[in-house]
């Protein structure tokens, strides 16, 4: 149980606690088997995202001879590293004991996970084929005794460190310590899936990890040595990915970025990861040739490591031990047949994805790029699917003769080559490209508004949502999409355009929410006028949904609001610094609900004297979201949209199944109440699927 007596928990400890929600879910017994090795995959890939930004900033301040405590919630840079390595040591300990309890589970639905050791004759030579046909033209072999330099090691790549002990050439009997040593390293090729599923035999499926075919398979990779004995454990490094620009005058934006995710592949290691089980000697002659530091995080792990690719565990058609897939549904009153642009016209529209079906962006965008009358695309992307589906709408629109200007962030983290990718094609297509704001600050802008001639005039139709405009994401990610023809609001986001183009340029604004200049003030002055009625006796409450909470100065707002007497909610997924502690935050409440779906909207409720104020934003209330990108907040005027987001709001506060509730023990206690049990994610789509009318058809 940690206490604290601060005001504030450490962004980091925060984050590790979020990532131990997740870990949660792989023990839940009522989340089915394989979406629980599946979420274990998640936990993996998350810490490794983890070291790789977060980590790496504060070894960074650590050795620039800076304590961080300004930036660190009142800890060291230096004690936070131990810190954070203690933390990680544990959930790997007990991600560890969770699979093996995984694999028990398994084993009674009659699917086995297999190790060299354990194969049949006949799985034996259907894995030496495998790795004959398959691995072994993939496999990179290294050689390590001889080498003047140790090789580059390839960020999070998995490793198998070998051991070859040799037999004496002289038949003399020499100890063990004083025969003769090869060491060596195998890559996992990534190209092949980590999971080989052996042949059935009956009812029983069987499955091998490739690792352990690669070792089934060690005569084949070493026939050149005549070892006494040959043993294998795997390690993996991360290494630091925070972009380093450099200032050259001559090179241009694009090339700058590409160099710095180039430079990543050679950035310095902030972890290392290896087999509990390795041997000493082996383990010291790899530390050593690493060169591996005391500022750098050493983590002893199980057998295999990336488990990360669990995310892609093997189905095996047992829909019986996964999620049962939901059918996104139809917004009610608007139809993906006819025109989309003529219903928003009327009135606005909620997307609420994936309850509801992504393709209402989709249409919007190629209705926009085959209506004659349309004239200009606007939009901003900071994330798109592999094959974007969105990005050859834009593509259509510029065949079509429209106008399209795109502001693209080519620094969305580790999505920065995709970005490029689509960039440089989208220009060659003849879109025009806005990237890299000046100031450092990053778009994140969701937003897209097309123009189009009416009766001589220009009218303008938009939508302004809460995530990526990836159709890959919005089957698993939750996020609010406004679709509205609302002038005010369209004129202001033409606004924010203009911004992109002419950044010297700050424009005012009456109804959207915009950062770096405005968000924070905005929403303080909500705060403050809540503050006001809560202490002339009127009903004040503040309601917010995000996906992070780290600002220390909101933080502040709000423990100023408790004080007061203000009803605060709060529904954080991820981070949260606010801590529930006597004297600050007795009017505060805060949960955090994870589940089969990545809960990522960002809404903001207010009393305002009973006459509710309600807002869906790009933004959290992080520093970097108020004061370091440009973001938009737009309100919600349109009476029905405000009811769908205020009883979906209440859905997922009176979650008693998946909450979490943020207190001072940090101890992620699940929420326990008398009321009936409500799974929010279950219940949100029941609720939707009650609005439509009983003729309306739902796709399969």
């Amino acid at each position: 149980m940690i206490k604290t007596k601060t005001r504030y928990i450490n962004r980091e400890i925060s984050w590790l606690r979020f990532n131990e929600r997740v870990l949660q879910e792989c023990e839940d017994e009522n989340v089915p088997l394989i979406e629980r090795l599946r979420f274990l995959g998640i936990f993996s890939n998350n810490l490794d995202e983890f070291f790789k930004v977060r980590y790496a900033t504060v070894k960074r301040i650590f050795e620039a001879g800076k304590s961080g405590k300004s930036v660190l919630g009142g800890e060291k840079a230096k004690d936070l590293l131990v810190e954070i390595t203690k933390f990680v040591i544990e959930q790997q300990r007990k991600s560890v004991e969770i699979l093996r309890n995984i694999e028990s589970e398994l084993e009674e639905q009659n699917i086995y996970l297999l190790n060299e050791n354990e194969l049949s004759e006949k799985q034996g030579e259907f894995a030496r084929s495998y790795f004959n046909q398959k691995v072994s033209p993939q496999l990179m072999t290294i050689i390590l005794n001889d080498l003047a330099e140790f090789p580059m090691l390839k960020d999070t790549a998995a490793y198998l460190a070998v051991k070859m002990v040799l037999k004496s050439d002289d038949h003399t009997k020499l100890t063990y310590e004083k025969r003769e040593k090869r060491y060596a390293l195998i890559e996992i090729p990534k190209g092949i899936d980590r999971f080989v599923v052996l042949p059935k035999e009956g009812d029983k499926n069987y499955i091998i990890i490739l690792d352990d075919v690669i070792r089934y398979c060690m005569d084949s990779v070493f026939p050149m040595f005549d070892y006494k004995s040959i043993s294998s454990h795997m390690i993996k490094i991360t290494r630091d990915a925070e972009l380093d620009i450099d200032n050259d005058l001559s090179k241009s934006f694009i090339e700058k970025i590409y160099s710095s995710v180039e430079h990543r592949k050679i950035s310095d290691p902030v972890r290392f990861v290896y087999d509990k089980n390795i041997e000493s000697d082996t383990l010291d002659f790899l530390k050593d040739k690493m060169g591996i530091e005391d500022a750098d995080s050493v983590i002893p792990g199980g057998r295999y490591h990336n488990k990360r690719d669990y995310m892609s565990f093997p189905s095996l058609g047992r829909q019986d031990l996964m999620y049962d897939k939901i059918v996104p549904l139809p917004v009610k009153g608007l139809s993906l047949e006819g025109s989309l642009l003529e219903k928003i016209a009327e009135k606005d529209y909620l997307q609420y994805t994936p309850y509801q079906s992504f393709a209402y962006v989709l249409k919007f965008l190629r209705e926009a790029a085959l209506d004659p009358k349309v004239k200009a695309i606007k939009i901003t992307v900071y994330r798109l699917a592999n094959d974007s589906q969105v990005a050859a709408c834009l593509s259509n629109a510029v065949k079509n003769g429209k106008q399209v200007t795109l502001q693209i962030e080519l620094r969305a983290r580790f999505d920065e080559q995709a970005n490029i990718r689509y960039a440089e094609e989208l220009q060659a297509e003849g879109v025009k490209l806005i990237f890299g704001v000046p100031y450092g600050l990053k778009v994140h802008s969701k937003i897209c508004m097309i123009e189009r001639e009416e009766n001589g005039i220009i009218k303008r139709y938009g939508f302004i949502s809460t995530g990526n405009f990836n159709e890959s994401t919005a089957k698993i990610y939750t996020d609010y999409t406004l679709f509205t023809a609302n002038e005010p609001i369209l004129k202001e986001l033409n606004k924010v355009f203009d911004f992109f183009e002419t950044t010297y340029k700050i424009n005012k604004y009456k109804h959207l929410i915009v950062s770096p200049h405005y968000t924070k003030s905005f929403f303080i002055k909500l705060i403050d006028k809540e503050i006001l009625n809560a202490k002339a006796g009127k009903e004040a409450f503040i309601k917010i949904k995000m996906n992070s909470f780290t600002s220390y100065k909101m933080i502040d707002k709000l423990y100023e609001a408790s004080n007061a007497g203000v009803k605060i909610q709060l529904i954080v997924r991820g981070i949260c610094c606010l801590i529930g502690i006597e004297g600050m935050s007795e009017n505060i409440e805060a949960i955090s609900i994870v589940d089969k779906f990545l809960e990522h909207p960002r809404i903001f409720i207010f009393c305002n004297d009973g006459d509710t104020r309600v807002f869906i934003s790009s933004a959290d209330f992080m520093t970097r979201n108020l004061e370091n990108r440009v973001e938009v907040g737009c309100p919600i005027y349109d009476e029905d949209v405000k009811k769908e987001l205020l009883d979906t709001y209440e859905i997922s506060w009176n979650d008693n199944v998946k909450a979490r509730v943020f207190n001072e023990e940090q101890d992620n206690a699940y929420r326990i109440n008398d009321k009936p049990k409500l799974r929010s994610q279950f219940a949100t789509y029941d609720y939707y699927k009650n609005k439509l009318d009983a003729d309306t058809p739902i796709p399969e």
